[in-house]
């Protein structure tokens, strides 16, 4: 089952808008600053939050069933879309 708090979206993607703390965005691969220690993130709801993020729905396409298979899924298409 894909666990609560995946995530994966807000690391394994690249986001090119900038983000509090991340200026230039952030590197697909990377974890994302705005993530809090319970994987939560400290700008939902706030407007400097990037539209990317905000528009995102983790649907079973993207993210499949398990965090690994959300991994794959998220790598590759981060890696069409680069």
């Amino acid at each position: 089952m894909l666990k609560q708090g995946c995530v994966l979206c807000c690391i394994a993607p690249s986001i090119s808008s900038p983000i509090p703390g991340m200026p230039k965005g952030k590197p697909a691969g990377v974890r994302c600053i705005q993530l809090n220690d319970d994987n939560l993130c400290k700008i939902f709801g706030d407007p400097s939050r990037p539209a990317v993020c905000a528009e995102f729905t983790a649907t079973i396409d993207v993210c499949s069933d398990t965090n690994e298979q959300a991994l794959i899924l998220i790598t590759e298409l981060e890696a069409s879309t680069s």
